[in-house]
Protein backbone atom coordinates (compact mmCIF):
# COMPACT_ATOMS: atom_id res chain seq x y z
CA UNK A 1 0.00 0.00 0.00
CA UNK A 2 0.88 3.17 -0.81
CA UNK A 3 2.15 6.09 1.62
CA UNK A 4 -1.26 7.73 3.22
CA UNK A 5 -1.05 11.74 1.32
CA UNK A 6 -0.25 14.42 3.81
CA UNK A 7 -2.93 16.46 5.12
CA UNK A 8 -2.05 20.26 3.60
CA UNK A 9 -1.83 22.63 6.90
CA UNK A 10 -2.11 26.30 6.57
CA UNK A 11 1.36 27.95 6.79
CA UNK A 12 2.22 29.88 9.89
CA UNK A 13 1.56 33.68 10.36
CA UNK A 14 5.40 34.22 10.09
CA UNK A 15 5.77 32.31 6.94
CA UNK A 16 2.68 34.00 5.20
CA UNK A 17 4.69 37.20 6.27
CA UNK A 18 7.64 35.76 5.31
CA UNK A 19 6.90 35.21 1.97
CA UNK A 20 5.08 38.25 1.57
CA UNK A 21 8.59 40.09 2.35
CA UNK A 22 10.26 37.62 -0.54
CA UNK A 23 7.43 38.61 -3.03
CA UNK A 24 8.18 42.31 -2.42
CA UNK A 25 11.36 41.84 -2.64
CA UNK A 26 11.20 40.49 -6.50
CA UNK A 27 9.15 43.33 -7.17
CA UNK A 28 12.03 45.84 -6.60
CA UNK A 29 13.48 44.06 -9.36
CA UNK A 30 10.79 44.20 -11.83
CA UNK A 31 9.38 47.63 -10.45
CA UNK A 32 11.40 50.79 -11.90
CA UNK A 33 13.08 52.58 -8.88
CA UNK A 34 12.23 56.37 -8.28
CA UNK A 35 11.87 59.06 -5.33
CA UNK A 36 10.01 62.67 -4.77
CA UNK A 37 12.08 65.64 -3.30
CA UNK A 38 10.63 65.64 -0.08
CA UNK A 39 10.44 68.84 2.98
CA UNK A 40 12.75 69.36 6.20
CA UNK A 41 9.69 67.62 8.03
CA UNK A 42 9.81 64.45 5.40
CA UNK A 43 6.63 64.96 3.03
CA UNK A 44 6.76 64.61 -0.04
CA UNK A 45 6.16 67.27 -2.63
CA UNK A 46 3.97 66.58 -5.12
CA UNK A 47 5.00 66.67 -9.48
CA UNK A 48 9.00 66.59 -8.06
CA UNK A 49 9.11 62.31 -9.10
CA UNK A 50 12.19 60.98 -10.74
CA UNK A 51 13.62 58.06 -11.37
CA UNK A 52 16.79 56.49 -9.74
CA UNK A 53 19.09 53.66 -9.84
CA UNK A 54 17.48 50.76 -9.44
CA UNK A 55 17.68 49.13 -5.63
CA UNK A 56 16.99 45.47 -6.06
CA UNK A 57 16.61 43.33 -2.38
CA UNK A 58 18.68 40.31 -2.58
CA UNK A 59 19.08 37.07 -0.29
CA UNK A 60 20.16 39.31 2.74
CA UNK A 61 18.17 42.25 2.27
CA UNK A 62 14.91 39.49 2.63
CA UNK A 63 16.53 38.09 5.70
CA UNK A 64 17.39 41.60 7.83
CA UNK A 65 14.17 43.15 6.56
CA UNK A 66 12.32 41.43 9.82
CA UNK A 67 15.39 42.97 11.80
CA UNK A 68 14.90 46.15 10.63
CA UNK A 69 11.57 45.93 10.90
CA UNK A 70 12.34 45.57 14.94
CA UNK A 71 15.27 48.19 15.03
CA UNK A 72 14.06 50.23 12.27
CA UNK A 73 16.31 51.87 9.00
CA UNK A 74 16.90 55.77 8.22
CA UNK A 75 13.46 56.00 6.04
CA UNK A 76 11.60 53.41 7.89
CA UNK A 77 10.41 53.50 12.12
CA UNK A 78 10.81 50.37 13.67
CA UNK A 79 8.45 48.28 15.65
CA UNK A 80 10.64 48.00 19.01
CA UNK A 81 8.64 50.22 20.79
CA UNK A 82 5.61 48.39 19.93
CA UNK A 83 7.04 45.29 20.69
CA UNK A 84 8.38 46.26 23.71
CA UNK A 85 4.93 47.44 24.56
CA UNK A 86 3.66 44.20 24.50
CA UNK A 87 6.37 42.42 26.01
CA UNK A 88 5.66 44.46 29.08
CA UNK A 89 1.57 44.19 29.08
CA UNK A 90 2.27 40.56 28.98
CA UNK A 91 4.54 40.88 32.07
CA UNK A 92 1.81 42.76 34.24
CA UNK A 93 -0.99 40.33 33.10
CA UNK A 94 1.44 37.60 34.50
CA UNK A 95 1.58 39.36 37.39
CA UNK A 96 -2.15 39.96 37.85
CA UNK A 97 -3.27 36.16 36.67
CA UNK A 98 -0.66 35.37 39.65
CA UNK A 99 -3.34 37.01 42.02
CA UNK A 100 -6.13 35.02 40.21
CA UNK A 101 -8.19 38.54 41.02
CA UNK A 102 -9.01 38.76 37.08
CA UNK A 103 -10.36 34.58 37.11
CA UNK A 104 -12.07 35.02 39.76
CA UNK A 105 -13.30 38.55 39.01
CA UNK A 106 -14.21 37.37 35.48
CA UNK A 107 -16.20 34.39 36.95
CA UNK A 108 -18.43 36.09 39.26
CA UNK A 109 -19.11 38.74 37.12
CA UNK A 110 -20.06 35.69 34.20
CA UNK A 111 -22.50 34.16 36.52
CA UNK A 112 -23.99 37.75 38.09
CA UNK A 113 -24.68 38.61 34.39
CA UNK A 114 -25.62 35.09 32.71
CA UNK A 115 -28.10 35.73 30.13
CA UNK A 116 -26.97 39.35 29.73
CA UNK A 117 -23.79 38.63 27.83
CA UNK A 118 -25.01 39.95 24.19
CA UNK A 119 -25.30 43.37 25.72
CA UNK A 120 -21.14 43.49 25.87
CA UNK A 121 -20.87 43.47 22.30
CA UNK A 122 -22.56 46.98 21.32
CA UNK A 123 -21.38 48.49 24.75
CA UNK A 124 -17.28 47.01 24.19
CA UNK A 125 -17.64 47.99 20.84
CA UNK A 126 -18.50 51.79 21.18
CA UNK A 127 -16.14 52.11 23.33
CA UNK A 128 -13.32 50.30 21.04
CA UNK A 129 -14.37 52.64 18.09
CA UNK A 130 -14.14 56.17 19.97
CA UNK A 131 -10.88 54.96 20.90
CA UNK A 132 -9.97 54.15 17.41
CA UNK A 133 -11.91 57.45 16.15
CA UNK A 134 -10.22 60.07 18.62
CA UNK A 135 -6.57 58.82 19.22
CA UNK A 136 -6.05 55.87 16.81
CA UNK A 137 -6.11 52.55 19.04
CA UNK A 138 -4.78 49.95 17.12
CA UNK A 139 -1.38 48.07 19.31
CA UNK A 140 -2.81 49.43 22.68
CA UNK A 141 -5.98 46.77 22.22
CA UNK A 142 -3.52 43.54 22.23
CA UNK A 143 -4.14 44.11 26.51
CA UNK A 144 -7.48 43.54 26.23
CA UNK A 145 -7.67 40.38 24.21
CA UNK A 146 -6.30 38.06 27.34
CA UNK A 147 -9.22 39.30 28.72
CA UNK A 148 -12.09 39.14 26.71
CA UNK A 149 -11.39 35.81 24.80
CA UNK A 150 -12.24 33.95 28.14
CA UNK A 151 -15.21 35.73 28.96
CA UNK A 152 -16.86 35.20 25.40
CA UNK A 153 -16.14 31.33 25.63
CA UNK A 154 -17.23 30.77 28.77
CA UNK A 155 -20.86 32.40 28.03
CA UNK A 156 -20.98 30.38 24.98
CA UNK A 157 -19.35 32.51 22.07
CA UNK A 158 -15.69 31.85 20.23
CA UNK A 159 -12.32 33.19 19.66
CA UNK A 160 -13.78 35.44 16.64
CA UNK A 161 -16.35 36.91 18.36
CA UNK A 162 -14.01 38.19 21.61
CA UNK A 163 -11.30 39.32 18.88
CA UNK A 164 -14.00 40.87 16.93
CA UNK A 165 -14.65 43.41 19.56
CA UNK A 166 -11.83 45.21 19.67
CA UNK A 167 -10.42 44.63 16.13
CA UNK A 168 -13.23 45.59 14.35
CA UNK A 169 -14.73 48.18 16.99
CA UNK A 170 -11.46 50.05 16.68
CA UNK A 171 -10.54 49.60 13.09
CA UNK A 172 -14.21 50.90 12.08
CA UNK A 173 -13.35 53.82 14.41
CA UNK A 174 -10.13 54.72 12.61
CA UNK A 175 -11.87 53.88 9.76
CA UNK A 176 -13.93 57.32 10.46
CA UNK A 177 -11.21 58.65 12.39
CA UNK A 178 -12.67 61.98 13.62
CA UNK A 179 -9.72 63.89 15.77
CA UNK A 180 -6.97 60.78 15.13
CA UNK A 181 -3.85 62.65 15.47
CA UNK A 182 -2.06 60.30 13.38
CA UNK A 183 -4.60 59.89 10.77
CA UNK A 184 -6.27 62.89 10.93
CA UNK A 185 -3.51 65.16 12.70
CA UNK A 186 -0.40 64.14 10.06
CA UNK A 187 -2.67 63.94 7.05
CA UNK A 188 -4.41 67.63 8.32
CA UNK A 189 -1.13 68.95 8.84
CA UNK A 190 0.57 67.49 5.42
CA UNK A 191 -1.80 69.74 3.27
CA UNK A 192 -2.28 72.26 5.78
CA UNK A 193 -5.74 72.64 6.66
CA UNK A 194 -7.41 72.31 10.27
CA UNK A 195 -7.85 68.59 11.80
CA UNK A 196 -11.74 70.17 12.28
CA UNK A 197 -12.35 70.27 8.59
CA UNK A 198 -14.66 67.81 7.41
CA UNK A 199 -15.17 66.32 11.34
CA UNK A 200 -19.34 66.21 10.95
CA UNK A 201 -18.86 63.98 8.04
CA UNK A 202 -16.72 61.68 9.55
CA UNK A 203 -19.22 61.94 12.58
CA UNK A 204 -21.83 60.81 10.50
CA UNK A 205 -19.95 58.11 8.69
CA UNK A 206 -18.35 56.94 12.36
CA UNK A 207 -21.97 56.03 13.58
CA UNK A 208 -23.04 54.19 10.31
CA UNK A 209 -19.74 51.82 9.97
CA UNK A 210 -20.07 51.23 14.14
CA UNK A 211 -24.03 50.28 13.61
CA UNK A 212 -22.94 48.10 10.81
CA UNK A 213 -20.19 46.43 11.84
CA UNK A 214 -22.03 45.86 15.56
CA UNK A 215 -24.99 44.13 14.04
CA UNK A 216 -22.48 42.23 11.64
CA UNK A 217 -20.80 40.44 14.98
CA UNK A 218 -23.49 40.37 17.01
CA UNK A 219 -25.50 38.59 14.36
CA UNK A 220 -22.35 35.99 13.72
CA UNK A 221 -22.66 35.59 17.65
CA UNK A 222 -26.47 34.92 18.16
CA UNK A 223 -25.56 32.14 15.61
CA UNK A 224 -22.72 30.50 17.06
CA UNK A 225 -24.35 30.59 20.27
CA UNK A 226 -27.35 28.30 18.83
CA UNK A 227 -25.14 26.42 17.11
CA UNK A 228 -21.28 26.54 18.07
CA UNK A 229 -20.65 23.79 14.74
CA UNK A 230 -21.18 26.94 12.77
CA UNK A 231 -18.00 28.90 14.41
CA UNK A 232 -15.25 29.08 11.83
CA UNK A 233 -12.76 27.82 14.38
CA UNK A 234 -14.64 24.73 15.71
CA UNK A 235 -11.93 21.85 15.35
CA UNK A 236 -10.26 24.25 18.44
CA UNK A 237 -13.43 24.37 20.75
CA UNK A 238 -12.57 21.68 22.60
CA UNK A 239 -8.96 22.97 22.83
CA UNK A 240 -9.88 26.76 23.51
CA UNK A 241 -12.16 25.74 26.35
CA UNK A 242 -9.72 24.15 28.07
CA UNK A 243 -7.04 27.08 27.30
CA UNK A 244 -8.84 30.10 28.26
CA UNK A 245 -12.31 28.95 29.43
CA UNK A 246 -13.24 29.71 33.31
CA UNK A 247 -15.17 26.37 33.94
CA UNK A 248 -12.21 25.05 35.82
CA UNK A 249 -13.05 27.96 38.78
CA UNK A 250 -15.49 27.72 41.05
CA UNK A 251 -18.19 30.58 39.30
CA UNK A 252 -19.18 33.05 41.89
CA UNK A 253 -15.68 32.51 44.09
CA UNK A 254 -16.24 35.72 46.39
CA UNK A 255 -13.00 37.91 45.80
CA UNK A 256 -10.80 38.90 48.86
CA UNK A 257 -9.46 42.16 49.65
CA UNK A 258 -6.40 42.30 48.42
CA UNK A 259 -8.08 40.77 45.18
CA UNK A 260 -10.27 43.72 44.78
CA UNK A 261 -7.51 46.08 45.33
CA UNK A 262 -5.42 44.83 42.55
CA UNK A 263 -8.87 44.97 40.00
CA UNK A 264 -9.35 48.41 40.59
CA UNK A 265 -5.16 48.62 39.70
CA UNK A 266 -5.89 47.07 37.05
CA UNK A 267 -8.86 49.24 35.67
CA UNK A 268 -7.14 52.38 36.64
CA UNK A 269 -3.99 51.05 34.57
CA UNK A 270 -6.41 51.66 31.65
CA UNK A 271 -8.30 54.04 32.54
CA UNK A 272 -5.06 56.48 32.37
CA UNK A 273 -3.88 54.76 29.26
CA UNK A 274 -6.68 55.63 27.59
CA UNK A 275 -6.87 59.35 28.95
CA UNK A 276 -3.16 59.86 28.18
CA UNK A 277 -3.19 58.97 24.48
CA UNK A 278 -6.04 61.23 23.74
CA UNK A 279 -4.85 64.46 22.29
CA UNK A 280 -6.88 67.06 24.40
CA UNK A 281 -5.24 70.03 23.09
CA UNK A 282 -5.74 69.43 19.46
CA UNK A 283 -9.24 68.69 20.28
CA UNK A 284 -9.57 72.43 22.03
CA UNK A 285 -7.12 74.45 22.39
CA UNK A 286 -8.49 75.87 25.62
CA UNK A 287 -8.58 71.94 26.87
CA UNK A 288 -5.16 72.75 28.95
CA UNK A 289 -5.96 71.18 32.26
CA UNK A 290 -3.11 67.86 31.76
CA UNK A 291 -0.85 70.00 30.62
CA UNK A 292 -0.88 72.52 33.46
CA UNK A 293 -1.83 70.21 36.38
CA UNK A 294 1.49 68.54 35.37
CA UNK A 295 3.76 71.82 35.15
CA UNK A 296 2.46 72.79 38.52
CA UNK A 297 3.27 69.28 40.12
CA UNK A 298 6.48 68.53 38.59
CA UNK A 299 7.65 72.05 39.77
CA UNK A 300 6.49 71.48 43.66
CA UNK A 301 9.80 71.47 45.68
CA UNK A 302 11.08 67.94 46.42
CA UNK A 303 7.47 66.40 45.20
CA UNK A 304 8.32 67.09 41.27
CA UNK A 305 11.85 66.14 41.86
CA UNK A 306 10.67 62.89 43.38
CA UNK A 307 7.80 61.80 41.02
CA UNK A 308 9.64 62.79 38.38
CA UNK A 309 10.73 65.86 36.21
CA UNK A 310 10.42 64.31 33.18
CA UNK A 311 6.55 62.75 33.38
CA UNK A 312 4.65 63.94 30.31
CA UNK A 313 1.63 65.45 30.69
CA UNK A 314 -1.73 63.39 29.53
CA UNK A 315 -2.71 64.03 26.50
CA UNK A 316 0.69 64.00 25.18
CA UNK A 317 1.89 59.84 25.92
CA UNK A 318 3.09 57.36 23.59
CA UNK A 319 4.30 53.87 23.37
CA UNK A 320 7.22 54.93 25.60
CA UNK A 321 5.17 56.17 28.53
CA UNK A 322 1.99 53.70 28.48
CA UNK A 323 4.77 50.95 28.34
CA UNK A 324 6.36 52.48 31.66
CA UNK A 325 2.65 52.78 33.05
CA UNK A 326 2.35 49.09 32.86
CA UNK A 327 5.58 48.41 33.98
CA UNK A 328 4.81 50.70 37.12
CA UNK A 329 1.58 49.20 38.02
CA UNK A 330 2.85 45.76 37.90
CA UNK A 331 5.43 46.47 40.82
CA UNK A 332 2.38 48.40 42.55
CA UNK A 333 0.51 46.01 42.32
CA UNK A 334 2.98 43.72 43.63
CA UNK A 335 3.34 45.21 47.01
CA UNK A 336 -0.50 45.83 47.19
CA UNK A 337 -0.75 42.21 46.96
CA UNK A 338 1.79 41.00 49.06
CA UNK A 339 3.99 39.22 46.71
CA UNK A 340 7.25 37.86 46.80
CA UNK A 341 10.02 39.42 44.73
CA UNK A 342 10.92 35.77 43.40
CA UNK A 343 7.15 35.59 42.62
CA UNK A 344 6.43 38.65 40.60
CA UNK A 345 10.06 38.15 38.61
CA UNK A 346 8.71 34.79 37.47
CA UNK A 347 5.16 35.79 37.00
CA UNK A 348 6.17 38.96 34.62
CA UNK A 349 9.03 36.89 32.75
CA UNK A 350 6.49 33.97 32.10
CA UNK A 351 3.63 36.76 30.83
CA UNK A 352 6.03 38.66 28.44
CA UNK A 353 7.15 34.71 27.26
CA UNK A 354 3.07 34.00 26.40
CA UNK A 355 3.31 37.43 24.27
CA UNK A 356 6.72 37.15 22.66
CA UNK A 357 5.23 35.19 19.56
CA UNK A 358 3.08 38.68 19.01
CA UNK A 359 5.93 40.74 19.63
CA UNK A 360 7.78 38.99 16.74
CA UNK A 361 4.52 38.87 14.37
CA UNK A 362 4.83 43.04 14.33
CA UNK A 363 8.21 43.25 13.34
CA UNK A 364 7.84 40.80 10.79
CA UNK A 365 5.25 42.57 9.41
CA UNK A 366 7.00 45.85 9.55
CA UNK A 367 9.77 44.09 7.42
CA UNK A 368 7.24 44.36 4.48
CA UNK A 369 7.42 48.04 4.28
CA UNK A 370 11.14 47.98 5.01
CA UNK A 371 11.93 45.97 1.82
CA UNK A 372 9.66 48.85 -0.23
CA UNK A 373 11.07 51.55 0.97
CA UNK A 374 14.62 50.25 0.50
CA UNK A 375 13.77 49.28 -3.09
CA UNK A 376 13.01 53.04 -4.11
CA UNK A 377 9.39 51.49 -5.42
CA UNK A 378 7.17 53.03 -2.83
CA UNK A 379 7.66 56.49 -4.67
CA UNK A 380 7.23 54.69 -8.32
CA UNK A 381 3.60 53.17 -7.25
CA UNK A 382 2.76 56.85 -5.54
CA UNK A 383 3.52 58.55 -8.76
CA UNK A 384 1.26 55.97 -10.86
CA UNK A 385 -1.38 57.39 -8.63
CA UNK A 386 -0.71 61.25 -9.08
CA UNK A 387 -0.56 60.84 -13.08
CA UNK A 388 -3.85 58.50 -12.90
CA UNK A 389 -5.97 60.69 -11.07
CA UNK A 390 -5.58 63.64 -12.77
CA UNK A 391 -8.74 65.84 -14.44
CA UNK A 392 -11.57 63.95 -13.03
CA UNK A 393 -14.81 64.53 -11.89
CA UNK A 394 -15.61 65.02 -8.21
CA UNK A 395 -17.23 61.95 -8.23
CA UNK A 396 -15.34 59.71 -10.28
CA UNK A 397 -12.08 61.08 -8.28
CA UNK A 398 -12.69 60.55 -4.42
CA UNK A 399 -14.03 56.97 -5.37
CA UNK A 400 -10.98 56.43 -7.57
CA UNK A 401 -8.59 57.28 -4.20
CA UNK A 402 -10.67 55.83 -2.31
CA UNK A 403 -9.30 52.20 -4.51
CA UNK A 404 -6.10 53.45 -4.64
CA UNK A 405 -5.48 53.90 -1.14
CA UNK A 406 -6.54 50.08 -0.46
CA UNK A 407 -3.66 48.50 -1.99
CA UNK A 408 -1.59 51.65 -0.35
CA UNK A 409 -3.01 50.37 3.03
CA UNK A 410 -1.58 47.24 2.70
CA UNK A 411 1.74 48.29 1.77
CA UNK A 412 1.87 50.34 4.21
CA UNK A 413 -0.01 49.48 7.12
CA UNK A 414 0.96 52.74 9.38
CA UNK A 415 -2.00 55.44 9.16
CA UNK A 416 0.66 58.41 10.23
CA UNK A 417 3.39 56.65 7.64
CA UNK A 418 0.58 56.49 4.49
CA UNK A 419 -0.79 60.22 4.87
CA UNK A 420 2.96 61.38 5.42
CA UNK A 421 3.95 59.82 2.50
CA UNK A 422 0.94 60.38 -0.07
CA UNK A 423 -1.42 63.12 1.29
CA UNK A 424 0.92 65.73 -0.33
CA UNK A 425 0.34 64.15 -3.29
CA UNK A 426 -3.04 63.51 -2.97
CA UNK A 427 -4.57 66.86 -1.06
CA UNK A 428 -3.28 68.84 -4.62
CA UNK A 429 -4.55 66.29 -6.88
CA UNK A 430 -8.16 67.05 -5.34
CA UNK A 431 -8.25 70.38 -6.29
CA UNK A 432 -8.33 69.97 -9.77
CA UNK A 433 -11.59 68.03 -9.69
CA UNK A 434 -12.98 70.39 -6.72
CA UNK A 435 -12.74 67.89 -4.32
CA UNK A 436 -11.75 69.47 -0.58
CA UNK A 437 -8.72 68.13 1.08
CA UNK A 438 -11.14 67.22 3.72
CA UNK A 439 -12.56 64.55 1.92
CA UNK A 440 -9.55 63.27 0.32
CA UNK A 441 -8.69 62.71 4.19
CA UNK A 442 -11.65 60.59 4.53
CA UNK A 443 -11.08 58.67 1.50
CA UNK A 444 -7.46 57.61 2.61
CA UNK A 445 -9.00 56.95 6.46
CA UNK A 446 -11.44 54.86 5.10
CA UNK A 447 -9.42 52.95 2.86
CA UNK A 448 -6.65 52.29 5.73
CA UNK A 449 -8.89 51.49 8.55
CA UNK A 450 -10.91 48.70 6.17
CA UNK A 451 -8.01 47.58 5.09
CA UNK A 452 -6.18 47.24 8.47
CA UNK A 453 -8.97 44.77 9.36
CA UNK A 454 -7.88 42.01 7.22
CA UNK A 455 -4.20 42.92 6.09
CA UNK A 456 -1.48 40.53 7.22
CA UNK A 457 0.78 43.01 7.20
CA UNK A 458 -0.27 44.75 9.98
CA UNK A 459 0.48 43.72 13.44
CA UNK A 460 -2.54 44.65 15.18
CA UNK A 461 -4.32 41.94 13.09
CA UNK A 462 -1.91 39.27 12.86
CA UNK A 463 -1.05 39.45 16.87
CA UNK A 464 -4.96 39.24 17.83
CA UNK A 465 -5.47 36.32 15.69
CA UNK A 466 -2.09 35.26 17.04
CA UNK A 467 -2.92 35.14 20.59
CA UNK A 468 -7.14 34.22 19.68
CA UNK A 469 -5.04 31.17 17.93
CA UNK A 470 -7.02 31.58 14.80
CA UNK A 471 -5.52 31.67 11.11
CA UNK A 472 -5.75 34.70 8.52
CA UNK A 473 -7.40 32.23 6.25
CA UNK A 474 -10.59 31.62 8.96
CA UNK A 475 -10.49 35.42 9.89
CA UNK A 476 -10.52 36.29 6.34
CA UNK A 477 -13.99 33.78 5.54
CA UNK A 478 -15.33 36.03 8.30
CA UNK A 479 -14.18 39.06 7.13
CA UNK A 480 -15.39 39.54 3.50
CA UNK A 481 -19.00 40.30 3.63
CA UNK A 482 -18.36 43.19 6.16
CA UNK A 483 -15.46 44.36 3.98
CA UNK A 484 -17.72 43.95 0.76
CA UNK A 485 -20.75 45.94 2.93
CA UNK A 486 -18.43 48.29 4.11
CA UNK A 487 -16.86 48.85 1.45
CA UNK A 488 -19.92 49.75 -0.86
CA UNK A 489 -21.17 51.80 1.95
CA UNK A 490 -18.21 54.32 2.15
CA UNK A 491 -17.63 54.64 -1.55
CA UNK A 492 -21.28 55.63 -1.72
CA UNK A 493 -20.75 58.11 1.61
CA UNK A 494 -18.05 59.41 -0.34
CA UNK A 495 -19.74 60.03 -3.70
CA UNK A 496 -22.50 62.33 -1.63
CA UNK A 497 -19.64 64.47 0.24
CA UNK A 498 -18.44 64.86 -3.48
CA UNK A 499 -21.48 66.48 -4.14
CA UNK A 500 -21.64 69.43 -1.77
CA UNK A 501 -18.74 71.76 -1.71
Amino acid sequence: MGKKAKKWQMPSAYTILFFLIILVAILTWIIPAGEYATTKAGNIIAGTYKARASSPQGIWDVFLAPINGMVGTDVTEGSISVSLFILVIGGFLGVVNKTKALDDGISSTVQKYKGKEKALIPILMTLFAIGGSTYGMGEETIAFYPILIPVMISVGYDSITAISLALIGSQVGCLASTVNPFATGVASQTINISPGDGLIPRFILLILVTGISIFYVMHYADKIKKDPSQSYVFERRQKDLEEFSMADRTLGEKLTKKQKSVLWLFALTFVVMITSLIPWSSLNPNWTFFDSFTKWLTNVPFLGALIGKDIAPLGTWYFTEITTLFFMMSVIIMFIFGMKESEYIDAFLNGMGEFLSVAIIVAVARGIQVIMNNGYITATVLHAGETGLQNLSAGVFIVLTYIFYIPMSFLIPSTSGLAAATMGIMGPLGKFSGVDGSLVITAYQSASGLVNLITPTSGIVMGALAIGHVSIVKWWKYMWKLVAILFVVIAVFLVICSMFK
